[in-house]
């Protein structure tokens, strides 16, 4: 069982009495100094805090790189922070250096001063963070804020006592960030030394009032994992304030669904979350590699106090995740080839449509056998003239000459259409051609085929 205690003082009427019976409210003088150069230092990871000393709440900037402050904001004083910063007042300015100390340097630094939980309706003492170490005995009296806001300001019944504010009785009000200052002048410069404490304020329960809450994750629900992945498991839940903080919080794997056969599983430090009347507790264990087998087990949250337990069961459910490549390339690889059909259709439109009249008839094949697809006939030219006697045996020497010179002067002008069409109608795509011009041979074997087939056509 993994157990946490805070040790918690309780503060007597009696032990009161000096302090807070004679005197319920002390008003602590300022210490006097320089209010125009002002040097202060603090310790790094503790809270800090400008004061807004007569100068209005806005930004201190600084000529180095360190970074701007804001007077009456509380951050994390880092060795970043140090650095000289001027300060504005609206009409003069203020000029504030701060100097963040290494908490190794200090000697007699201890963590638990910083934190202090007291008990509503009781009686509480804060002390201030390094009063026992021995350089602190040359400092001047100590001077308590809350926030930016003086104690002597504070409407309230507190008193100091060996640098120790004693508050007479606690309230729920009482709970946030406190500063001690305390003064103290090396090699002539007036040096402010500010620590912080935070306070919780819980109420006075010796024992839990009731078990524990769970609120993450619902009983009995399923979580997606992914085989092969990491996955946490995180559990939060609710504990009631109580005077000695006894919570345990814990991973269980039961084998089989078996809640009598159970490992617990390896976790990771729990996150507190320290509030009023509840404390809120985040327990995490990490499965680093999900495997079948795991889908096979059920898990549980248990969490106890002293008022009892609670418990949230839970099973693993294989996910199957879409990859990002998939979901983008199959619609690229449609689109690509809806594209290049498009492509092709554009580019291959003309011969598309030579096919389909050349081969289709009323959406049925042409199944005659043709010697030829196309009939092409053509007005003679002189030029059609001339290239079907060159084939011929040529007589006159003089219409030669002039045919030829007549085909040159048209070839450098433009190709014929005589040329052309044949030309990409069978050298391109393979159709065979009959022209009369070219085709019908010494003694008309095939205009007589012809004129006996279509006899009115060679009549006109």
């Amino acid at each position: 069982m993994q157990t946490e205690f805070i040790l918690i003082c309780f503060f007597m009427p009696v032990f009161s009495e000096g302090c807070c019976a004679g005197n319920q409210k002390k008003t602590n003088s300022d210490f006097q100094q320089d209010r125009t150069n002002l040097h202060y230092r603090a310790v790094e990871g503790e809270t800090f805090m400008v004061p807004c000393l007569g100068f209005r709440a806005g930004e201190c900037t600084t000529g180095n790189k360190g970074l701007p402050l804001n007077c009456g904001k509380a951050f994390t004083a880092h060795a970043k922070h140090s650095g000289n910063y001027t300060c504005d007042t609206g009409g003069s300015q203020i000029f504030f250096f701060l100097q963040v100390l290494d908490k190794d340097s200090l000697g007699c630094f201890h963590t638990k001063e910083s934190s202090v939980i007291l008990l509503i309706s009781a009686g509480g003492t804060i002390p201030c963070p390094g009063q026992d170490c021995g350089n602190s005995k040359h400092m001047s009296r100590t001077i308590w804020y809350k926030g930016n806001k003086p104690m002597s300001a504070q409407n309230r019944a507190y008193c100091v006592e060996n640098r120790t504010l004693h508050l007479c009785q606690v309230s729920d009000l009482d709970h946030g960030v406190y500063f001690c200052d305390r003064n103290v002048i090396e090699e002539g410069i007036e040096w402010t030394f500010r620590r912080a404490v935070q306070v919780t304020v819980t109420p006075a329960n010796l024992i839990a009032p009731y078990p524990p809450t769970i609120v993450e994750p619902d009983n009995y629900t399923s979580k997606e994992v992914e085989l092969g992945q990491a996955y946490t498991l995180t559990c939060k839940i609710y504990f009631p304030v109580e005077v000695n903080i006894l919570y345990n919080v814990k991973w269980f794997m039961n084998y089989n669904g078996n809640t009598k056969n159970v490992i617990t599983l390896h976790m990771e430090k729990p996150q507190l979350d320290r509030r009023t009347f509840e404390n809120e507790v985040i327990q995490k264990a990490v499965i680093n590699d999900v495997t079948e087998q795991h889908l096979n087990h059920t898990y549980t949250c248990f969490a106890s106090n002293t008022a009892g337990n609670s418990s949230a069961t839970i099973e693993l459910k294989k996910v199957i995740k879409v990859k990002w490549p998939s979901l983008i390339g199959y619609p690229f690889v449609g689109l690509l080839v809806i594209t290049g059909v498009g492509v092709v259709l554009h580019v291959k439109w003309l011969e598309l449509q030579l096919f389909y009249r050349s081969h289709m008839q009323d959406g049925k094949h042409d199944e005659d056998e043709k010697e030829f697809d196309v009939f092409v006939s053509y007005v003679w030219s002189p030029v059609s003239a001339v290239k079907a006697d060159v084939t011929g045996p040529d007589t006159d020497e003089t219409a030669r000459l002039s045919g030829t010179l007549t085909s040159k002067e048209q070839s450098e002008t433009h190709t014929p259409l005589a040329v052309l069409l044949p030309h990409v109608l069978e050298d391109e795509w393979g159709y065979r051609l009959f022209m009369l011009e070219r085709d019908v041979l010494p003694g008309g074997g095939i205009a007589s085929k012809l004129c006996a087939q279509t006899p009115a056509h060679l009549d006109q």
